[in-house]
Parts: C-alpha cells; sequence; structure tokens
C-alpha cells in the first residue's frame, strides 16, 4: 500500500453531471482508462474522450430497465481488492479483474423525488441500489480506492488532483471516505423515514451544518444543521449566533400563530414575547408592541407578520435591536434599516416546518409532536355565569397565542390586541402573576378591563383572586384541576368571566 495513490483507472456513473467535464478531461489528459454506464457514458463519448462501457468488463448488457448494471464481481473486486494482500492480488490475476483506482457516483434524487410530491412507484425507483453499493465498497476500501460520492465533491476532488498531479493522498482518501459514509447514510435515513410508521424508531441526518461563532456561550462550540437559506432571504447585516437563532426560532412560531391576523408584531427577547399587538397598520402595532417593555426590546428580535413599510422602519431605526424579520419591506424601509452595520435583516420564506421537536436529554434525546393547537372561538367553554364580552372573546384568545409561545410557568395579561404585561419562566404560577402585576405597573399600564390567560389549569383561586383584585375581568386557562370548582366559584361571586379550552400550553 503506497501512501499516495495515482489515478490510472476510474468507474464513474453519476445522475447529475454539473462540474463533471472538467474532471474527465484531466483523467483522460493523465492516461486514466474510464469505465462507465448509460447517461454517463455517453455524456463521456459526447466531450469525444474515449470510455469502456462496463458491460464489456462484465460480458453482461443492462438489464431489468437499468436496475442492474455495476453489480458483478469484476466490477466489485476491482473497487475492493487490497494491493498489499498477495491472494487478493492472485485472484485479481486469476479471474481477469480490472484495477479500479477511482470512483464518482452520484445517486438517484430519492429525496427531490419524495419532496416533488411523487407517486410511492417513482420514489422507489428512485433509491440507488449499484451507487450505493459502490460508495460503500470504494469508502470501505479507501486505503487503495478513491472515493467520490456526490456531485457536492466534484469542485474538491478537482482541486485535490490538480495540486496532486493526479495523485490523492492517504488521508486525503480517508477524508472522502468519510464524505462518503455521510452520503450513504443520509441516504438510507431519508428512505427509512419515507417507509417508517413506527414511532418508536428514531433517525435523523442532516448535512452542510454551520459552524457558528459560538454557542450558547462563548465557551461553548455551536453549530446550526438546516437549510436558513431556504426558509429567509438575508438582506444586510452580521452572521447570526447561536442565540440569535433561538429567538429567530421563537419570533417564527410566535408570529406564525398571527399570519391571518391584521398587522402585527412582536419583540421577542430571551424566547419570550416582551411586546407585540395587533392594530390597522404596521407603524402602530410595532409603537403599541414597543411600549409594553421597552426597557427588554432593546437588544431584541423584531418581527412582523406583514410588510415593513417606511413609516415603520424609521421608527424601527431608532431602537438597537439585532434581528428585524418580516415577509417582506419596501424598497425604502431596507435602505433604511440597513443604516445600522450589524442589524440583520431577514425575509421569511414560506417553506414548510418540522411537525416534530427534538432535543437532547440525559443519554439520549426527547421527542415529541409539534404543538399545533391555537385556541380557536370554538374551543372556548365558558364556565362562569357571566360570558365574556366579544371584545375580551378578541383579547382571551390573542393573550392565549402568546402565551402558548412563553416560557413556562407562565401568565399572560392583554387589553385591546396588546400585550400589556407576562410573568415568565417562574416555578409558581403564583410568582409568575405578580410579575406580570409588577410589570404592568412598571410600565404604567392600566389592568381595568384587561384579560388573562394562563398555560395551564389554577389549583386553587388564589390566582383568579389577585388578577381580580389588579383589575383583570376575564380568564382563558385550559381547566382540569380537581379543584376547578374554586376558582369557578370566586369568579362567579365577583362577577368575572372564565373560559376553558381543554388545551394545556405547556412549553419548558
Amino acid at each position: 500500500m503506497s501512501t499516495t495513490k495515482t489515478i490510472q483507472s476510474a468507474l464513474i456513473s453519476v445522475f447529475d453531471k454539473t462540474g463533471l467535464e472538467p474532471i474527465v478531461k484531466l483523467l483522460h489528459k493523465q492516461n486514466a482508462t474510464i469505465y462507465s454506464t448509460g447517461g454517463t457514458e455517453d455524456f463521456i463519448k459526447n466531450l469525444g474522450i474515449p470510455v469502456v462501457p462496463i458491460e464489456d468488463v462484465t460480458s453482461y448488457p443492462s438489464i431489468l430497465g437499468g436496475r442492474v448494471k455495476t453489480l458483478h464481481p469484476k466490477v466489485f473486486g476491482g473497487i475492493l481488492n487490497r494491493q498489499d494482500h498477495p491472494t487478493d492480488v492472485e485472484q485479481m490475476k486469476e479471474f481477469d479483474i480490472p484495477q479500479i483506482d477511482l470512483v464518482i457516483v452520484d445517486l438517484y434524487p430519492f429525496e427531490k423525488t419524495v419532496a416533488s410530491g411523487a407517486t410511492e412507484a417513482d420514489a422507489i425507483e428512485k433509491i440507488d441500489i449499484g451507487g450505493i453499493s459502490l460508495i460503500r465498497a470504494a469508502a470501505k476500501n479507501f486505503k487503495d480506492t478513491i472515493i467520490v460520492p456526490s456531485v457536492a465533491e466534484y469542485e474538491l476532488f478537482l482541486g485535490m488532483i490538480i495540486e496532486g498531479n493526479g495523485s490523492i493522498t492517504l488521508e486525503q482518501r480517508k477524508y472522502l471516505a468519510t464524505r462518503a459514509f455521510h452520503v450513504s447514510s443520509n441516504y438510507d435515513t431519508a428512505i427509512f423515514n419515507y417507509f417508517n410508521t413506527e414511532d418508536t424508531y428514531f433517525k435523523q441526518s442532516m448535512s452542510n451544518g454551520q459552524v457558528l461563532r459560538y454557542g450558547e456561550n462563548p465557551h461553548q462550540k455551536g453549530f446550526f444543521f438546516g437549510d436558513f437559506n431556504a426558509m429567509f432571504t438575508k438582506l444586510h447585516g452580521k452572521e447570526l449566533s447561536y442565540n440569535n437563532l433561538l429567538d429567530v426560532d421563537a419570533a417564527v412560531n410566535l408570529t406564525t400563530e398571527f399570519k391571518d391576523s391584521e398587522p402585527t408584531f412582536a419583540i421577542l427577547k430571551h424566547n419570550n414575547a416582551c411586546g407585540i399587538a395587533t392594530r390597522k397598520n404596521m407603524k402602530d402595532a410595532y409603537l403599541a408592541a414597543l411600549a409594553c417593555d421597552p426597557t427588554s426590546a432593546f437588544g431584541g428580535v423584531l418581527m412582523a407578520n406583514g410588510n415593513i413599510d417606511v413609516a415603520t422602519a424609521i421608527e424601527i431605526n431608532s431602537l438597537f435591536c439585532e434581528v428585524v424579520i418580516a415577509p417582506s419591506y419596501d424598497t425604502e424601509a431596507i435602505n433604511i434599516l440597513q443604516e445600522k452595520k450589524n442589524r440583520i435583516l431577514l425575509t421569511i420564506n414560506d417553506v414548510p416546518l418540522p411537525q416534530r421537536q427534538v432535543r437532547t436529554c440525559l443519554n439520549g434525546v426527547l421527542v415529541q409532536d409539534k404543538n399545533n393547537i391555537t385556541d380557536s372561538e370554538k374551543d372556548l367553554n365558558t364556565v362562569t355565569l357571566k360570558e365574556p364580552t366579544s371584545q375580551e372573546v378578541e383579547d382571551l384568545l390573542f393573550a392565549s397565542k402568546i402565551c402558548k409561545n412563553t416560557k413556562s410557568n407562565t401568565i399572560v395579561f392583554a387589553k385591546n390586541n396588546t400585550l400589556i404585561a407576562s410573568g415568565t419562566g417562574q416555578t409558581s404560577r403564583v410568582d409568575a402573576l405578580k410579575q406580570a402585576i409588577e410589570k404592568a405597573e412598571t410600565f404604567g399600564f392600566d389592568l381595568n378591563g384587561a384579560v388573562m390567560a394562563s398555560d395551564a389549569f389554577f389549583p386553587f383561586p388564589d390566582c383568579v383572586e389577585i388578577a381580580h383584585n389588579a383589575g383583570i375581568t376575564a380568564v382563558i386557562q385550559p381547566g382540569g384541576s380537581i379543584k376547578d370548582e374554586l376558582s369557578v366559584n370566586y369568579c362567579n361571586d365577583n362577577k368575572i368571566s372564565m373560559v376553558f379550552t381543554g388545551t394545556r400550553h405547556f412549553k419548558h
């Protein structure tokens, strides 16, 4: 075994031929024998470069509609033989097996086919058998064989052989093998998840991880795995940090609740809303959201459910904020918001989001369905003698959407489609309530006529009593405590309306 491998022969069988031409021309220039199949063979011939059909090696034609082309001992023997094993060398001679130094493969696009909405029959035909086998064989034998496992490695490989004048080092071969096993495992995971119907299996494979400056804190490494560019168009600003991405995720989840509402603007800090309001125009929505807690808004993530116009941009520009997100912007609004060099401007695209949530836990992971229930008017069950007014119903549903997207234990106050205050992430619901009252008072809000939302039931009537004394007139909660009657009775005695939804919205 030599640490440096000079390419004298190559098997090329690819789906995507983008960027393949310069590789083929360089291999030909270096007098390498090229073997190929089907459409790739035609591609190479059209370049005027000699190519040996794989059928000439195997003495078998492509059969079963192209399902079997390369699956043959003479092909896999040429890839898997160990050149420092005397018995392998002897058998190569005995069975007249040609040495294959390089394998270039690009698999059938199974994931793209499934994403296109293709039928099951079409998806199955895009499950590559020969290609995946070639990848695994060449990667296993990386000491003697070079593998280029997908179109994503064409440019990388071309650079290697140009730099090495047709030779590849052992270190480079091992690196390409690592990339190859990623391609094969990712491919198999996609196929498995397409067929899988068992909730007790969990497999996930993600490519192209983005290295972040650091994680939650500077001493932690951080990475993002996902297609950020499919979801957002970045218009301006610095690179997003780990914490930025968490806040952007929270902003998207919250604002999605208001996707079909009138102009709504949200301001988030540490994954929780510190301001959100719905108005007739975006500028008024922003100013109302900012008024909720202008202190916390400093350095926050801002998101609108509709277009950001010039008037709104002028107001935003006076606030230091990390990120601004909207479905669209007026051209002049972009120019205004770009005045701050580091401010990140994102246009959000309409893409499907994962319907399962995953997080590490102990020595494994926790997986759950996404909380896709949004409380609506039809879900409200009035359990008190007093019915909520139409405005209170509107505010109760507004508060419920915020409550669902706020860290538990949480209490949310709302009035006239505006977040008045919230208590977030408290160990006691009473503490959350007291925190919300204190914040409302700090920023001069009148709680008389406001409504209250709770992410879980009240085990005792103390919360409704404290809220009533602060001015709250209507309450939304899931219900379900064995002592629900105590809270209901207090509300009846004090002319407060209360509705149950039947759905708890914990967010830990």
